[in-house]
């Protein structure tokens, strides 16, 4: 992208901002934001809200190695986490609180909740603290994904009726795309 991804402007902010509200207005107990790459200048832009946020000196071994930094400051207490990534801005607090939701309310428990949008599975995802200990153990590039092939048995599917499950923002050309949306929720 040329810069970093999460400083993108979309709707009059960032793309990190409207990620980072959208969980501050939800239903969330705790936010921990994990910088890698210009970690002190996006951290600037982030600075008065009320947030954990870690340096992750390890960032070019790959998502695995940001996700394990943002677990280790985890709330013990904590029940679960939730994955979601800078450029997903169109999550809104209605979909993680959904997804909050369902994992409090599964029956039979599920420790997986992973939305689902017209049959077509999306992020973010939330995992029970049972796998805390396995994903901290995560290599490489491959985030939270490897946790769902190891126990697709755990993963409680919900419908939502936003596509904002399934897009991010990885290309320039995507990022066009995206900047033509309305806002968060868009379907």
């Amino acid at each position: 992208m040329g810069r970093p991804k999460q400083m993108l402007a979309w709707q009059g902010k960032t793309l990190l901002r409207h990620v980072l509200e959208s969980l501050i207005t939800s239903d969330a107990d705790e936010i921990i934001l994990v910088l890698g790459h210009e970690a002190e200048a996006v951290r600037k832009s982030a600075t008065e809200l009320q947030i954990k946020v870690v340096i992750n000196p390890d960032y070019k071994q790959g998502m695995a190695s940001s996700l394990r930094q943002g677990l280790l400051a985890l709330d013990p207490r904590s029940e679960a986490f939730l994955v979601l990534l800078a450029d997903q801005p169109g999550i809104g607090p209605d979909i993680i609180n959904h997804m909050i939701r369902e994992f409090q309310q599964a029956n039979p428990k599920r420790g997986i909740v992973r939305p689902v949008y017209h049959g077509l599975r999306g992020h973010p995802v939330l995992i029970g603290a049972q796998y805390l200990q396995e994903a901290r153990q995560l290599q490489g590039d491959v985030g939270a994904r490897q946790i769902l092939m190891n126990h697709p048995e755990d993963i409680l599917e919900i419908d939502v009726d936003q596509d904002v499950v399934l897009k991010d923002i990885d290309t320039p050309e995507e990022y066009q795309q995206y900047t033509k949306r309305t806002g968060p929720g868009e379907s």
